[in-house]
């Protein structure tokens, strides 16, 4: 039997998952909805933004510089 925070563990890493396949298709509106309402540690922020730059999107590079981090 799972616990709580196995199961919250398993969402985070396939939100995470998600999160970075829309950055590689340049999926604009999939990445604001995946992102609504959420914070993120610098490390993971900084990744995604790396990320986002290989695929020159202005508006995604926006959209994560925007996400507030978790402190």
């Amino acid at each position: 039997m799972q616990n709580n925070g196995t199961n919250n563990k398993r969402q985070s890493i396939a939100n995470f998952a998600a999160i970075k396949t829309a950055i590689a298709n340049n999926e604009e509106k999939l990445l604001k909805e995946l992102l609504a309402d959420q914070m993120m540690q610098a490390l993971e922020k900084s990744y995604l933004i790396e990320l986002a730059q290989l695929n020159n999107n202005s508006a995604i590079l926006e959209t994560l510089k925007a996400i507030p981090l978790d402190k």
